[in-house]
């Protein structure tokens, strides 16, 4: 068994060692819908959306299945986004 590798943010912690899909997105608005999107898509698309924020996303599922345990982690900047992934990183490497 994986020694645990807990990443806090806002109150919330995961398990990094039991992720199995780790990714970025943006958290937008656009026709009265509200999804996470790629950080590409929403920057190609900034005219027409409405950005809320920037999400660090952890399914947990086996990959293949469709992911329903999962844990966001919400940062208001793309900057503050980074700044996670790198401690992530570091976290994970360490």
């Amino acid at each position: 068994m994986k020694p645990a590798i807990l990443y806090e943010h806002e109150g919330v912690t995961a398990d990094l060692s039991k992720v199995t899909r780790l990714y970025p997105a943006a958290l937008i608005h656009a026709a009265g819908e509200r999804a996470s999107v790629s950080l590409e898509w929403a920057e190609l698309k900034e005219e027409v959306i409405t950005l809320e924020c920037y999400v660090l996303i952890c399914d947990f599922d086996p990959v293949g299945e469709v992911p329903v345990n999962r844990i966001e982690f919400h940062y208001p900047t793309k900057e503050s986004l980074f700044d996670a992934m790198h401690e992530i990183a570091r976290l994970v490497n360490a």
